[in-house]
């Protein structure tokens, strides 16, 4: 299942990138302008067609597509009856509305994919409360072999009864002492085991009013960049959290909703994660030194950049665990990325053909009021150097990341 869900995460990108490129040429053709191409992948074409004097075909590399709108600038070649049509000699406002018609797509299609999930698993609680913890007591709720931890750094349950279990310890027993220190609440049970891996304890549990003793050999669990961690391998019991806190939404992780109300939280949820995505983005450049030195054995940040093939194995890893709703939201969040980061002030990104289209506008504002005539379409060839550079930085970054992703990938908690 994991090339299976590597392959349909690969499809996702391909889509939603497609999808960006939909958006551009549905907007310019509404706003009177010429789409000569348009195109899925990249390199040699393996196919194409010409409908209503637009060539759509397919490329030999599957990874994204294009679409070839005339007169992006006014070096552009163009067939006579084309120059009426080319971008640049279109209003400014036309111009503005086609180059955000992409990211607007990629924010659109996020915002479907987390109503998806909404109404099929529910959302995250990006604010949630948490429980005081010296009212939670400590129940068992299961007894199981250590398998990871979560991406809270809290063990996760695995396979097996583990040692608690192989020890005696029960569900619904509750821990009162580890080896004669009492224990008042769950959160006091990890600092009495953490530094104890491979030792024995004595665990003193109330099993319905009888005390109880067992010696527990406690697990090592590996926790990258840290010691091994010591766990008794039991998990808290939902019970021995208070009605109150368990029926407050606002102590919920994880909300459900019905149809119509996953609307309106779905938009909140949006706007939640465009502003986490903002967060990324901006951080993005101080990372990379981080991803580099992963390729050599540093340890890997869960928040690194991830190039296509890191991204399409973390969605292969949720199919494999038939966590479908990780595998949405990944996706979704990778459009958002998409769509901030060719905002980006900068060419080639659509930021920076809208950056240039403003530029116009604030300019021959300015020779208004000098009295003079309207300057023309900005020199493209004057941006060229940057343009070049932003490319060379990107393939630079590429090759860093899409090598960490081979050499040390990012692998899902648990």
């Amino acid at each position: 299942m994991l090339a299976v869900g590597i392959v349909l995460f690969a499809l996702g990108i391909m889509v939603s990138i497609v999808l960006h490129e939909y958006g551009h040429m549905r907007v310019a053709q509404a706003t009177g302008m010429k789409v000569r191409r348009f195109f899925v992948g990249f390199g040699p074409t393996l196919w194409s067609t010409h409908r209503g004097g637009i060539e759509y075909g397919l490329k030999a590399i599957p990874l994204g597509g294009f679409c070839d709108i005339a007169g992006m600038t006014a070096y552009d070649r163009l067939d006579p009856e084309d120059e009426p049509r080319a971008m640049w000699r279109q209003a400014w406002w036309k111009r503005v509305a086609v180059l955000l018609a992409g990211p607007v797509m990629n924010i659109i299609l996020a915002i479907v994919l987390f109503y998806v999930v909404a109404v099929g698993w529910g959302l995250a609680n990006q604010d949630v409360k948490s429980i005081p913890t010296q009212e939670v007591a400590a129940l068992v709720g299961e007894t199981c072999e250590p398998g990871a931890v979560d991406a809270d750094g809290a063990p996760v349950c695995g396979e097996g009864v583990g040692p608690a279990g192989t020890a005696g310890i029960r569900a619904g027993d509750r821990i009162t002492a580890v080896d004669g220190e009492a224990v008042h609440n769950w959160a006091e049970v990890a600092p009495l085991v953490t530094g104890r891996a491979g030792e024995t304890v004595t665990v003193t549990v109330d099993r319905a009013g009888e005390q109880v003793t067992a010696g527990v050999d406690v697990a090592a669990l590996p926790v990258a960049g840290q010691a091994d961690r010591g766990v008794l391998g039991v998990s808290l019991d939902e019970d021995a959290i208070p009605a109150h806190y368990r029926d407050d939404p606002d102590y919920q992780p994880w909300h459900t909703y019905d149809a119509v109300a996953a609307i309106p939280a779905t938009f909140v949820f949006t706007g939640q994660m465009i502003e986490l995505t903002l967060e990324g983005l901006a951080s993005f450049p101080s990372k990379i030194p981080g991803v580099a030195a992963s390729i050599f054995g540093a340890e890997r940040a869960e928040d690194s950049p991830v190039s296509v093939v890191g991204a399409s194995h973390i969605g292969g890893q949720a199919v494999e665990r038939g966590m479908w709703e990780v595998f949405l939201l990944f996706l979704a969040g990778l459009n958002l990325f998409l769509g901030a980061f060719n905002l980006v002030p900068l060419t080639p990104f659509d930021g920076g053909h809208i950056a240039v289209v403003f530029y116009e506008k604030i300019r021959d504002a300015l020779r208004r009021v000098r009295g003079l005539a309207p300057g023309g379409p900005a020199d493209y060839e004057k941006l060229a150097p940057l343009t070049m550079g932003v490319f060379v930085i990107l393939i630079g970054v590429s090759a860093i990341v899409i090598t960490a992703d081979f050499v040390n990938p990012i692998l899902l908690p648990g």
